[in-house]
C-alpha cells in the first residue's frame, strides 16, 4: 500500500460529483433518488479488491466529512439481509470514524454480480492512476476490463450513468471504454500480452497471498507460480508460510507447483525448510615455491596445468 500518497480533495470517485454544500442530503429525507442508510447496514463488497485509505488521506477525510457531512452519496445494491456497497467504501469508513450514524446513498436493485464489479472497478478508477495502483488492485482492474470486453453494450450503459453521477464526460484514458477487442484493452495500459497474463494470474491467488505480494514480503514472480495451485494448497502454503516464518523462494515456488493437486501439510512444510545443499567449490590447489622452481621455471599457467594433468592421469592410472 502507497502511505506517502498526496493528500486529496477529491475522496472517492462519486466525489467528483459536485463540491456544492447545497447538494447535501438532510437526514432522514430523500433528495433526487438519495436515500439515508445506516452507516452499519451497508456490508462491504464481497470481493472488494481495493485498500481503504489510511494515514493523511483518511484522516482529511473524517476531518472534512466533520466539518460538512458527506455531500455526495454512496452507490449501493440491495441484497438478502440489506445492501452492499459498490462506490464509497471510503466514506462510509471516514463516516462511521467520524461518528456519524448514516450516509446518503443511490440504492440499486436487481443488479447482477457482473454490472455491481464494472460500478466497483470503474468508479475506483475516475479517482485514480492505474500506475497508481498495487499489484493485486492492476490485476482486478484488467480481469474486470477483459471479462467485460464481450459485454461491450452493458458495460457503456453503466459508464454513462456513472459519469453522469459524477460530472464528468467520457474522455479518453480510463473514461474511453468503447474497446473493440482485448489488445486494445493491452494497449491503454502499455502493457505487454505476457505482462497482463501475469497479472490476471495474480488474480488465482487467495486474499492473505495477493496481500503479500502487494507488501513484498512475496515476490511477483514467486507468486505467479503459486497461483497455479489450488486454493487449498495455497492456504496450506500461506499457513506453514506463517508458521515458520519463512519467505517463499522460486525454488520452493516451483518444487510446489511440480506437485500441484497433491500437496499435503507435511510436503509443503518439508518444501518449505528442506535445506538446499551448497555446489561443490572448485578445490584450489597450490603449487609450493621449491616445486615450481624446480620443474615450472619459465613455463606459462597453460603449460603448467597441462603437465600436472598429464601427471595426475599417469600416477591414478598407475594406481
Amino acid at each position: 500500500m502507497k502511505n506517502n500518497a498526496p493528500k486529496r480533495k477529491i475522496f472517492d470517485a462519486v466525489d467528483l460529483l459536485i463540491e456544492d454544500t447545497s447538494a447535501q442530503v438532510p437526514v432522514g429525507k430523500r433528495k433526487d433518488g438519495v436515500t439515508m442508510l445506516s452507516v452499519d447496514s451497508i456490508k462491504s463488497f464481497h470481493d472488494h479488491p481495493f485498500y481503504l485509505y489510511e494515514g493523511d488521506r483518511l484522516e482529511d477525510m473524517i476531518q472534512s466529512i466533520r466539518d460538512h457531512g458527506v455531500l455526495n452519496p454512496v452507490i449501493v445494491r440491495t441484497t438478502e439481509d440489506g445492501y452492499e456497497m459498490l462506490s464509497g467504501h471510503n466514506r462510509q469508513n471516514a463516516a462511521r470514524l467520524a461518528g456519524l450514524t448514516e450516509i446518503p446513498a443511490i440504492v440499486k436493485t436487481d443488479l447482477p454480480d457482473t454490472d455491481a464489479y464494472v460500478y466497483v472497478i470503474e468508479t475506483n478508477l475516475m479517482q485514480r492512476s492505474f500506475s497508481d495502483l498495487e499489484i493485486s488492485e492492476k490485476a482486478a482492474v484488467l480481469k474486470e476490463r477483459y471479462d467485460k470486453v464481450l459485454h461491450q453494450r452493458q458495460r457503456n450503459i453503466i459508464m454513462e450513468e456513472v459519469t453522469k453521477l459524477e460530472g464528468v464526460p467520457l474522455k479518453g484514458g480510463h473514461g474511453d471504454h468503447h474497446f473493440k477487442n482485448r489488445d486494445e484493452v493491452d494497449k491503454e495500459y502499455g502493457l505487454s500480452g505476457s505482462s497482463v497474463e501475469r497479472l490476471l494470474k495474480v488474480n488465482d491467488l487467495i486474499k492473505p497471498l495477493r496481500n503479500k505480494l502487494d507488501n513484498g514480503s512475496v515476490i511477483f514472480k514467486v507468486g505467479i507460480q503459486i497461483s497455479f495451485l489450488p486454493e487449498s494448497e495455497q492456504q496450506l502454503v500461506y499457513e506453514q508460510m506463517m508458521e515458520l516464518h519463512v519467505k517463499l523462494t522460486m525454488n520452493m515456488a516451483m518444487k510446489l507447483r511440480e506437485h500441484s493437486g497433491e500437496l499435503t501439510e507435511a510436503m509443503v512444510r518439508r518444501y518449505l525448510t528442506k535445506t538446499v545443499e551448497p555446489k561443490d567449490k572448485p578445490i584450489n590447489i597450490k603449487v609450493p615455491e621449491t616445486i615450481s622452481k624446480k620443474y615450472f621455471v619459465g613455463e606459462d599457467q597453460k603449460a603448467i596445468e597441462d603437465i600436472m594433468e598429464n601427471v595426475l592421469a599417469a600416477w591414478f592410472e598407475w594406481k
